[in-house]
């Protein structure tokens, strides 16, 4: 991105690494410059927690606010009776009423994490709203006329579905219409005139887009933000363990702490600007140390998350007790290094053989018992595939293994 922006929110954006794309960013610099203006991001209600993938936006919003904008988080009561097909290989399980419910009340405690609601500040709606009361026929005739299969195929959302020879049903074909449609709504109901999103929603938000512009002739605008992997191609907010939940039920404060505190050297940099507030020149310095000193900044990586999303008490517990377990070995527990040569990575190794060759476990018949028990925990997170395969990025600095409560090793390269 080479247009260096006026206003404050797009400055972050670029400068901190948020910005993929804009579909006129010169028009939405001005518009942020003339005054507040009114931005949302939408999120459906699949599951009864956001995990870390949905973090990255969730800064925006944050960025959005503190630079003088209202955001709005709305969740897809409507919408996720359909289910967004993109990039997806097959249709999603179709949720009833109450459980979309109970999947956005748990939602909706992690925004208040992150977003001021009171008064004037941000709005938290559902397009349940204006989406369950639609009279069909109507729908079609004033909106629906206003989209072309042709184009709809054309998306890469969709086109890489059928591509595949994958069915896209028609229920799912209509996602699109309907996110299109919320945009519309949110622009009339409360001048909403920027959607955020990750990249791969290009598609969608432009749809809104052009929608708002045929139907009330308004111009609003979008901005994406990257898909990010880590730098070893890991899609992020995945691990071991699966998906890397926000709600403290789902994933206790110290998991989440010990997430970030794992982060690979070479991100540290980026995550620190992308998920906490520090200043950037703060967040390079830290990026670029080397040995020892990284892990400390990868601690204070772990520590300015975890203290937004569950406060700095949380923060500072899982601190003490990362300390204790990895240098003191724990109250009534051990901890002790074990070397495993780089050679024993190549052509692949499963956890059970890591087990084995590190001397944690006797046999391989004794990894894989512990494991089927459920008495096996990597980085703190479960393991209940034997044949988990372990490589030199799960490692990384040094491999938590924890076998029941008490007893840890620190597995590493030697």
């Amino acid at each position: 991105m080479t247009y260096a922006p006026k206003s404050d929110f797009l400055h972050v954006m670029i400068e901190r690494g948020y910005l993929a794309d804009c579909t006129d960013i010169e028009a939405l610099d001005q518009a942020l410059l003339d005054g507040p203006v009114t931005a949302y991001i939408g999120y459906d209600a699949t599951a009864a927690s956001l995990h870390v993938g949905h973090l990255l936006n969730i800064m925006m919003l944050r960025w959005f606010q503190k630079t003088g904008n209202r955001p709005i988080t709305l969740m897809g009561g409507g919408t996720t009776k359909v289910g967004d097909p993109s990039f997806r290989s097959e249709e999603r399980p179709l949720l009833n009423e109450a459980a979309i419910q109970a999947n956005i009340d748990g939602m909706q405690r992690v925004f208040a994490r992150y977003l001021d609601y009171a008064d004037d500040g941000a709005m938290m709606l559902n397009n349940a709203e204006w989406l369950d009361g639609l009279n069909y026929l109507e729908f079609l005739r004033d909106i629906g006329r206003h989209f072309s299969v042709n184009r709809m195929l054309s998306f890469e959302s969709v086109k890489s579905r059928l591509d595949r020879e994958q069915s896209l049903s028609f229920l799912e074909f209509n996602y699109m219409i309907l996110q299109a449609y919320d945009f519309l709504e949110l622009h009339r109901r409360h001048d909403c005139r920027l959607q955020m999103g990750g990249s791969d929603q290009w598609g969608n938000i432009v749809n809104g887009i052009d929608l708002t512009r045929r139907v009330d002739d308004a111009v609003i605008w979008g901005l994406t933000s990257p898909l990010l992997t880590t730098s070893d191609g890991r899609k992020m907010g995945k691990s071991a363990g699966g998906a890397v939940w926000l709600n403290g039920e789902m994933l206790s404060p110290y998991e989440f702490w010990q997430f970030w505190r794992n982060t690979t050297d070479a991100d540290v940099g980026r995550f620190l600007k992308l998920y906490t507030e520090l200043p950037v020149a703060e967040c390079d310095r830290m990026g670029a140390l080397q040995g020892s000193e990284i892990n400390e900044a990868k601690v204070r990586l772990a520590n300015e998350v975890t203290t937004l999303l569950h406060g700095p008490e949380a923060a500072a517990s899982a601190e003490a007790t990362a300390r204790e377990v990895f240098e003191q070995g724990g109250a009534g527990g051990d901890l002790e290094i074990a070397t495993l040569p780089a050679s024993a990575l190549e052509g692949g190794l499963s956890v059970v053989q890591m087990l084995v060759q590190t001397g944690i476990t006797a046999s391989g018949k004794e990894a894989k018992r512990l494991v089927a028990e459920g008495g096996l925990r990597l980085n703190n997170e479960p393991v209940a595939d034997p044949q988990m395969p372990v490589d030199a990025a799960l490692i990384g600095d040094g491999l938590k293994v924890s076998v029941g409560r008490k007893k840890h090793r620190m597995v590493q390269i030697g």
